[in-house]
């Protein structure tokens, strides 16, 4: 389970809680990442309980940075600006 809390501009204070405890992490979006991975139209917070969610399927909470940047998880997960393009919310088309 993920509890988001703004912290500021484009920073949240995530925490993590999973059978074995709970973990703390400062999430900052970076200007332009939202939009690069396809985010745009989306909430900030939506963005990082996503990056969160990709995350918790690769390592438990307490392997995750206390502080970081989205830009750095494909760092260590090269796959991670791809898979956030595809799990972007898609907007219906326009009745135009």
């Amino acid at each position: 389970m993920v509890t988001l809390t703004e912290e500021g501009a484009h920073t949240f204070r995530a925490e993590v809680r999973d059978a074995r405890g709970q973990t703390t992490h400062t999430v900052e979006v970076p200007p332009g990442l939202a939009a690069e991975l396809g985010w745009a139209g989306a909430s900030e917070a939506d963005l990082v309980r996503a990056s969160l969610a990709f995350l918790l399927e690769r390592e438990p909470p307490t392997s995750i940075l206390r502080r970081f940047g989205l830009e750095v998880i494909a760092t260590y997960f090269p796959e991670y600006p791809g898979e956030m393009r595809r799990r972007a919310p898609t907007t219906p088309p326009s009745a135009d």
